[in-house]
């Protein structure tokens, strides 16, 4: 584990780095029908899970995100993941993608911790823009995001193939309001 590596917290939940011992956990999501209906990626079995742990690793390494394991703060228990994307410094930009443990869902996790990884990209990293995009069909995605204040700026449709079938998506952003120091060359 990194020693520099940020550590959030709020009332209930930790965010923390992933490990190897949350294989199993990240497993249990990504192979997990109600997850993975809507979520870019799946898995089979645990070998296969071990790529996506590398990606959580090397989004770090490579500056292109950062992801964290959402963890209860009572007993350590694995929640599920949230982090950000395609981080795009120059254009103070990055993506958000998050997903809980069906067994978690209703419960408040996510209105919880994601404004901690709102705070941490905007006051740490220093983007303005935070993105979604969220399949047309995706009302849970779309409630929690709207839950967290986020502006829906229109459809995308028929933009990407998925199982054979053209699907849509929604573009949702969450700007940071400081004032954006712009220099002109």
């Amino acid at each position: 584990m990194k020693d520099n590596f940020p550590t959030l917290e709020s009332e209930r939940t930790i965010l923390r780095q992933f490990v190897d011992s949350d294989l199993e956990d990240v497993f249990k999501g990504l192979s997990h029908p109600d997850i993975i209906k809507y979520y870019g990626i799946s898995f089979d079995s645990l070998e296969a899970t071990k790529e996506q742990m590398q990606w959580f690793s090397n989004l770090e390494k490579n500056q292109n995100g950062i992801w964290w394991a959402i963890c209860s703060k009572v007993d350590g228990k694995f929640l599920g993941a949230g982090g950000l994307n395609d981080l795009n410094k120059e254009n103070k930009k990055a993506e958000i993608g998050f997903w809980l443990l069906p067994e978690n869902w209703g419960k408040g996790f996510m209105t919880e911790t994601m404004p901690l990884i709102f705070t941490y990209a905007f006051d740490k990293i220093g983007l303005h823009r935070i993105e979604g995009f969220v399949e047309t069909e995706n009302m849970n995605c779309k409630k929690a995001l709207a839950k967290l204040k986020f502006s829906f700026e229109g459809t995308m449709k028929d933009c990407e193939i998925k199982n054979g079938e053209f699907i849509s998506l929604d573009i949702y952003s969450k700007l940071d309001h400081k004032e954006l120091p712009i220099t002109k060359n």
